[in-house]
């Protein structure tokens, strides 16, 4: 017989590449926002949002990238997520807050800071 009929399936076929973590795409997004490709780190940053939507460093990430856009809604949906996600962190109700100014949102900015203040014990 032919030893060629007995390989492995594994033999047959190349190897399926491994998806990258969300840490590895984090990185990439992170480089193209640096390098001022900022449309091309959004799209990186939603694909992370897509596979994880509990990633909020991602989501942090996108309501900045989206406000240097002037994607304002967009960035403030991001800032509302990452205050969803990690609602005991006061730096995130503070970035919302920033993000919220930005948008022109000022009672929304100032709810933010407020709730970010109480959280830090500051009134």
């Amino acid at each position: 017989m032919d030893s060629q009929k007995f390989q492995t399936p594994s033999e047959k076929q190349p190897p399926v590449p491994a998806m990258p973590t969300n840490e590895e795409l984090y990185d990439t997004a992170d480089k193209l926002k640096d390098a001022g490709k900022l449309e091309e780190a959004v799209a990186k940053y939603a694909e992370i949002v897509a596979q994880d939507p509990n990633f909020a460093l991602a989501h942090s990430a996108l309501a900045v990238v989206c406000g240097r856009l002037g994607r304002h809604d967009e960035a403030v949906q991001h800032g509302r997520r990452v205050c969803e996600l990690e609602p005991n962190d006061a730096f995130s109700f503070t970035a919302l807050s920033v993000t919220y100014q930005r948008a022109g949102k000022i009672p929304e900015a100032e709810d933010a800071m407020a709730r970010a203040r109480m959280m830090q014990g500051q009134h």
